[in-house]
């Protein structure tokens, strides 16, 4: 009997799941396996938690989700918690696994973690294989070198666009073949060391976790409502459901996986046809695909206060009172303070206010950007390592940014987005 386990971290999918697939076609039986690690609930270096409790009950709904699926095809989910270079080899041991199955890593905690892991499975020759499950076009079929990759997007968007394709998705598996799993109890938020929380009745979507509910807001999106034909247009709103896709917690937990929203907006352009809009959902995807691959290409640099361009920021010495004043949102620009507030309320802030809130941190008060990073990280539902810190490096003009530094005035940006003040007093009644 060959076992194997198949490792589910950030691809918490059935659909266009490469890893799962690869591990039941060289296995008689496998074995699903989360652990919620312990590292991902401590206290950064920065003095924030790695999780915070949006993502966290996000996750869980996502989890729930995925064993409910893989029991309708003869599966289950085995939950863990600890250190998983630990953990996962007691779950190796007891179902006598020879192989386990999991996502690529590319980031450097990430990678120390994938690492810990290898070594402890060949103690026990148990062997580590992993996938690249995340982006939307394959780093195998990229027209370069990730050495030689531009750093700069609209020269990476134009080469891979004009000289890459994006593959077929894979398909779910239609049944699974594993030994006996009994259901095991998810921990609440509060065993994971955070506070329970009332979801507020104001915040844009009440975003839910899990595969069902990713395709689900992907159809609303795309096929009820026909939101995606005025994306380009309404991208930068502030208020409602449907001014931007919201996809990203999803994707952050690869509930949903990029591919599938690829071919499911071509499918919405032969049947509705293509416009600016539905290209511009592929761009931002392309974004996303672009900071994976750079991480991969800078897996410490995204990091470092200098980034990867090794410039030093013009900082003040660290000040809490106006690093406080920035995170509770009482600072002296009332925009600023609506962004954070929702962001503090819902885990969630639109890009606009993700653009103006950091330039604001960075340029306004000239603190150091990797603490407003590492609080977003905490904060977001939608927190993707890539796309958080690399979105961050750009602003404070570290990253990729060709214009060195992206400062806003945030009067103006005020009253372009929020001319008849219907966001701030949302959110700052």
């Amino acid at each position: 009997m060959k076992r194997s386990l198949v490792w589910f971290k950030t691809d918490l999918r059935l659909h266009d799941n490469e890893v799962l697939l690869e591990a039941i076609s060289h296995s008689d039986e496998i074995v699903p396996v989360y652990c919620f690690d312990d590292k991902h609930f401590e206290t950064n270096a920065f003095g924030f938690k790695k999780t915070g409790k949006f993502r966290a009950q996000f996750l869980i709904e996502s989890l729930i989700d995925l064993d409910k699926n893989l029991r309708a095809l003869g599966s289950g989910l085995v939950i863990l918690k600890g250190r998983p270079e630990v953990e996962l080899i007691k779950i190796a041991t007891l179902f006598t696994a020879t192989k386990v199955f999991a996502k690529k890593e590319v980031a450097y905690e990430e990678l120390i973690a994938q690492h810990k892991v290898e070594q402890e499975l060949l103690k026990i020759d148990c062997s580590l294989e992993t996938f690249s499950t995340s982006t939307m076009y394959s780093k195998m079929d990229l027209p370069f070198e990730l050495d030689t990759m531009p750093n700069v997007f609209t020269d990476f968007r134009k080469i891979v666009e004009g000289k890459s394709f994006i593959r077929d998705i894979f398909f779910p598996p239609g049944n699974i073949h594993s030994p006996e799993i009994p259901i095991y109890p998810m921990p609440r938020i509060s065993e994971l060391g955070l506070k329970e929380f009332q979801r507020d009745s104001r915040a844009a979507l009440d975003f839910r976790g899990g595969e069902k509910e990713g395709k689900k807001r992907v159809n609303d999106y795309l096929f009820k409502t026909h939101s995606i034909s005025t994306y380009k247009r309404t991208r930068n709103e502030l208020i409602g459901e449907n001014y931007s896709t919201k996809f990203s917690p999803w994707l952050a937990l690869g509930c949903l996986s990029p591919r599938f929203i690829y071919t499911e907006v071509k499918k919405y352009e032969m049947e509705n046809g293509s416009n600016e809009s539905t290209y511009w959902v592929i761009f931002e995807l392309l974004w996303r695909d672009f900071f994976a691959f750079m991480m991969e290409k800078h897996p410490t640099a995204y990091f470092k206060q200098n980034g990867i361009k090794n410039t030093i920021p013009t900082v003040r010495k660290h000040n809490e009172e106006l690093f406080e004043s920035w995170q509770i949102g009482q600072t002296k620009h009332d925009f600023v303070n609506a962004n954070m507030m929702e962001l503090n309320l819902t885990g969630f802030m639109s890009n606009r206010g993700r653009q103006n809130v950091a330039s604001y941190l960075c340029h306004d008060l000239k603190l150091d950007w990797r603490y407003g990073a590492a609080y977003f990280e905490e904060q977001l539902i939608d927190y993707d390592v890539s796309s958080n810190w690399g979105n961050w490096a750009y602003i404070a003009g570290v990253g990729n940014n060709p214009r060195g530094v992206s400062i806003f005035n945030l009067n103006k940006q005020a009253d372009d987005y929020d001319k008849n003040k219907s966001y701030r007093n949302l959110w700052l009644a």
